[in-house]
């Protein structure tokens, strides 16, 4: 199974993220490294399961929309009888 990695700038959001909660909420300041840690560990242990929530909400809505296809199925008509 592929391991959940961020994007670059996605990565520097979320870290950044976490510095300034850790200020806000904790009054401590986290290094970069410490950041990076509290970020891989929670991707490690929390990702996949909001990456298994989101599969599975995306099923759900694409299994609604494949039975609104049947809702743009055209009736065929009958043939005209020739004489």
């Amino acid at each position: 199974m592929k391991l959940i990695e961020l994007g670059k700038d996605h990565q520097q959001d979320a870290l950044r993220d976490i510095k300034e909660f850790f200020c806000a909420e904790r009054d401590e300041e986290l290094s970069d490294f410490q950041a990076q840690n509290i970020l891989d560990f929670i991707i490690a242990r929390i990702g996949p399961s909001i990456y298994n929530q989101a599969i599975s909400d995306a099923h759900t809505v694409m299994l609604n929309n494949i039975e609104d296809l049947y809702g743009l199925e055209k009736r065929i008509l009958p043939t005209a009888k020739k004489m």
